[in-house]
């Protein structure tokens, strides 16, 4: 299985040797719903096929197909599934991602991949991280207003779990063995003649490790707030040790294996809800700003010659919104589709991987949250 998160820039929105495979699909995370996932595959697969063989009768699409036809007879891969997968292939490339929200079942060959599903969830403004914690055991996830994952706190080993005790462990010892064992970090074990100030000595150690870790392997990479689930005693002393900035000032007061998981997720929505809608105000204030100083556009092909010059900072897109067709990444010219059938890419997309390539920042929004009726706005950097 792939990261979306990391690879999403390098990878989908990078060049790749035509053409390229995109197919998404609802999928499910329980019997007997989930059954039918790797049918509704197979069926895609063959979508996809039927069109390469159209668009490119000389070209032998076995190599392009083969990852996919393994993929489909993977049992082991069907019996763990998410709410929705989207898989990408291309000559020498091939790529699988399990979503957390549920996408629209649709086949794309094109010149590029079809990312922008995949922008919805990696570049959206509702995203954001939630830490579990408590004296013995921390773990993340990853979350969004439709769903929430447990991913890797540390990468490769979950959830930082261990009985070590560290009260009279060597802090240089204390931080190797941290990636030494086999879950993570350490916790304490108390025995019966451990006073209060051990006890509270080594829960700020271990909480000061966890904050480290979070701060360096998730919130400096992917910017997104974090949420404290804990029991109320934590808070304050969790808050008093991180030196993560994106620690929001909003809080869960339970840890998260106390409650189910899709009550953790509406729990922690409803606590970043405020600061989603702030934040999608603010751009939509700069935008109508920028667009009254001729500094942005709602424009769809003045934006497309603006992203294709390097010029848009941010970039807000319509989540609902296909417009049928392509645009030229060197002139920045729009072609528009008579059709809006399902093989045809999606001018927002093309778009939308412009802005990404320059290192500017898309965001998809629902349509009601738009600043404008266009499906794009777009802010530019000069």
């Amino acid at each position: 299985m792939n990261a979306l998160a990391s690879e999403f820039r390098d990878v989908l929105s990078g060049v790749h040797e035509p053409p390229c495979l995109s197919l998404y699909q609802p999928t499910h995370r329980r019997q007997p719903d989930r059954r039918q996932d790797s049918i509704r595959f197979g069926n895609l697969v063959k979508a996809l096929e039927d069109t390469l063989r159209r668009e490119y009768p000389a070209r032998d699409v076995r190599p392009l197909l083969a990852p996919f036809h393994a993929l489909a007879a993977d049992s082991a891969f069907w019996n763990h599934g998410q709410d929705g997968l989207a898989v990408f292939g291309a000559a020498g490339m091939f790529r699988v991602y399990q979503l957390p929200r549920s996408v629209p079942e649709r086949t794309v060959v094109a010149d590029g991949f079809h990312i922008k599903p995949l922008l919805r969830i990696v570049q959206s403004a509702d995203r954001f991280h939630i830490l579990g914690l408590n004296r013995r055991e921390a773990c993340l996830f990853e979350g969004n207003r439709d769903a929430v994952t447990e991913i890797d706190l540390v990468p490769g080993a979950g959830r930082m779990v261990t009985d070590m005790p560290i009260g009279d462990v060597d802090p240089a010892v204390r931080a190797a063995r941290v990636y030494d064992t086999t879950l993570g970090a350490p916790t304490t074990r108390l025995g019966t003649d451990a006073t209060q100030d051990v006890v509270d000595h080594d829960t700020d150690q271990f909480f000061r490790i966890v904050d480290q870790t979070v701060l360096a392997h998730h919130s400096r990479p992917a910017g997104l707030p974090l949420v404290l689930a804990a029991l109320p005693e934590y808070h304050h002393r969790f808050r008093a040790i991180s030196q993560n900035p994106l620690l929001a000032d909003v809080a869960i007061d339970v840890f998260p294996d106390a409650i189910p998981q899709d009550a953790l997720r509406e729990r922690a929505w409803r606590a970043m809800l405020p600061r989603y809608l702030q934040r999608l105000e603010r751009l939509s204030d700069a935008f109508h700003v920028a667009k009254a100083r001729n500094a942005g556009t709602d424009d769809l092909r003045r934006a497309a010659e603006a992203a294709v010059a390097g010029r848009v900072a941010t970039l807000m897109v319509d989540a609902d919104r296909i417009i049928a067709g392509r645009l030229d990444g060197r002139t920045g010219e729009i072609t528009l589709a008579d059709t809006d059938d399902r093989d045809v890419d999606d001018v927002l997309d093309d778009l939308g991987e412009q802005v990404l390539k320059a290192g500017g920042d898309v965001l998809v929004v629902p349509a009601e949250r738009m600043p404008s009726s266009t499906g794009v706005a777009a802010t530019y950097r000069y």
